[in-house]
């Protein structure tokens, strides 16, 4: 099968294992390093690749299904990432099909997988049960054998203290021949976020940005409050090189922008108080100029611009208490959708807010600031329903017309949900498969 992208190997290079030296206080270890430098487009990509796009995660506190131990979209939402107990696998979202898998003997149980974009490069984070990895950090890990516990930070996590980042365009017979670069530190990696020119991995309390793939260097580091899901987005925008995470005030939002911060210096932090309880879900829109976010509570989704701070929006997402897995902006930020541990996945419009249903209480008038507050809030334009017990990712597809659009949602059960809506709020279900049922004869 073809690869995704290829990169330009140089005739003769040496692999490099020349450790990168950091001074002061510091939870990683060496970076080593044997990744050619340049990366191109494949010619003969599929159909479906457009230009990078927001993308997020879900962590969830559960015996994993299947064996999935969490699942991650591509940056432009084409493909999406599965990390399981016998490895890993690859699929294209439309068509839904297998592009790859890792399996068992390869790369042993992960626990994390992050693409980048539609490439051969892979930043795998060993985890669950039997890790196969584990010797190349020299650092302990968790025991195996615990049950899966996402994103859950180092007491309990079943996280490798490591990211490798897996090539398959390299030649070699073994596994280890296609592992090009490796980030070892001293405790549970919780997230990784990639783009085309740096890699962001997320500790516990703490944030490191390199750059990325050539010559791989820490550029930045950042502590913060205690953050046991690993929450984190990058903005992958050519134009914009965002990072967001919670800050440190409690239901606060932390972004810098890397393009204008120098490495090795601190810079006054550009904060946004977004919620009065902790931070439980972020996310970019694509050109990074919105962030949206929601708290522990999870009744309420706020939109904010990046650059003033100003809340843009609020949107309710029911009055019961739940835990959000994923929130993710359409591709030319018209519309958002989010899962969450109620079994409902819903629409909102975001260029057009007047397509939102408001509470019938909107036409009484004048009401309290506490009634007003719910009256205030605009409710979804349309929602379809999920198995409440297995944990999702959401994403939008491509349009199929200028007034029908389409909504992804992979499940950890191994269902792949296609659900179709319109403006007037008319949601459909076009497409349901089983994913994990569908195989690819070819290694990755």
């Amino acid at each position: 099968m073809h690869l995704w992208l290829a990169l330009l190997q140089r005739p003769g290079r040496p692999v490099s294992r020349a450790a990168a030296a950091f001074s002061g206080r510091d939870e990683s270890l060496p970076v080593t390093d044997s990744l050619p430098p340049e990366v191109r487009p494949d010619v003969n990509t599929g159909a479906g690749r457009q230009g990078p796009r927001g993308k997020q995660s879900w962590t969830m506190t559960q015996q994993p299904l299947r064996g999935v131990t969490s699942l991650r979209f591509n940056q432009d939402q084409s493909c999406f990432c599965c990390a399981m107990e016998t490895g890993v696998r690859i699929y294209n979202v439309e068509p839904l099909m297998e592009k790859g898998h890792l399996d068992h003997e390869q790369v042993g149980s992960m626990g994390l997988v992050e693409m980048l974009h539609r490439s051969n490069l892979l930043a795998l984070v060993g985890g669950g049960s039997s890790p196969k990895f584990s010797e190349i950090s020299g650092v302990g890990l968790v025991s195996p054998g615990l049950p899966l516990t996402l994103n859950l930070g180092p007491d309990n996590a079943p996280t490798c203290p490591a990211v490798l980042i897996w090539d398959d365009a390299r030649e070699g017979k073994d596994s280890k021949d296609k592992l090009v670069l490796e980030f070892t530190f001293t405790k549970p990696v919780l997230a990784v976020r990639v783009r085309h020119d740096k890699i962001v991995i997320v500790l516990r309390n703490r944030i490191y940005v390199y750059s990325f793939p050539d010559n791989p260097r820490k550029l930045f580091e950042f502590d913060t409050r205690d953050n046991p899901k690993g929450l984190c987005d990058l903005c992958p925008s050519l134009e914009k090189q965002l990072l967001v995470f919670p800050g440190h005030k409690c239901g606060s939002l932390q972004l810098v922008d890397l393009a204008s911060t120098k490495p090795g210096t601190s810079s006054a932090p550009f904060t946004i108080n977004a919620h009065q309880s902790d931070v439980a879900c972020v996310s970019l829109n694509q050109p990074g100029t919105v962030v949206a976010s929601a708290s522990q509570k999870g009744t309420l989704i706020r939109l904010f611009d990046t650059q003033s701070k100003e809340k843009l929006v609020e949107l309710r997402r029911g009055t019961d208490p739940a835990t959000l897995y994923c929130i993710n902006f359409s591709h030319d930020s018209s519309f958002l959708c989010a899962s969450s541990d109620k079994g409902t996945v819903h629409i909102f419009a975001l260029k057009d807010t007047r397509l939102n249903r408001r509470s019938a209480l909107a036409r009484v008038g004048k009401v309290g600031p506490m009634i007003g507050q719910y009256v205030d809030s605009q409710w979804s334009l349309a929602s379809f329903t999920v198995p409440a017990e297995s944990a999702c990712i959401c994403a939008f597809g491509r349009n199929t017309s200028k007034n029908v659009n389409s909504v992804i949602a992979i499940c950890v059960d191994g269902t792949f949900h296609k659900y179709v809506f319109t403006p007037d709020g008319n949601c459909n279900r076009e497409a349901f498969d089983v994913y994990l049922d569908i195989c690819d004869d070819d290694d990755f």
